[in-house]
């Protein structure tokens, strides 16, 4: 159903793979738009290995969950930030695709711990976490992409 990566020899291992999820900040999220055009948001998220998920807060109403009610399949990407090569004129860098499926989590309980999860990601403290949590909790959404196809690839641009 998904195509093999056509440059295989530059493809990460799973592991470094993982580790890109589980380290960068941002990625930019995919999904068939208005008049089905692509519709392409950067977004904060967090990779659950437990279920093997992409997490990310929305709010609950706009474009992306439009999108999302309409045509439930996303890809996500995520890139770090390079370091240079030998040359310094051109970089090598890792990035990685991610094919699935986006849906709502309307479970308040699993709501919480994907919360808990982002927010232990991006605040300090685990008290922040709980703090923001109490505080606007309820007035954010929360959208899962149950991944189906991942790959990664190590570039050398030219």
């Amino acid at each position: 159903m998904f195509r093999p990566m056509r440059r295989f020899k530059q493809q990460l291992p799973e592991e470094d793979v993982l580790h890109l999820l589980e380290d960068r900040p941002r990625g930019v999220l995919a999904v068939l738009g208005d008049e089905d055009y692509p519709y392409t948001v950067p977004m904060d998220f967090v990779y659950d290995p437990a279920d093997h998920t992409l997490n990310f807060h929305t709010a609950k109403e706009g474009h992306k969950l439009d999108s999302i009610r309409k045509h439930p399949k996303a890809s996500f990407c995520v890139i770090d930030e390079g370091v240079p090569d030998e040359t310094g004129d051109f970089f090598y860098f890792n990035s990685v695709i991610i094919f699935g499926r986006m849906s709502e989590i309307t479970d308040p309980a699993e709501k919480v711990a994907k919360l808990r999860l982002l927010g232990n990601k991006y605040f300090p403290t685990a008290v922040m976490t709980e703090e923001e949590i109490a505080k606007n909790g309820a007035r954010v959404g929360m959208l899962k992409l149950t991944i189906e196809h991942i790959t990664g690839k190590h570039v050398h641009e030219r």
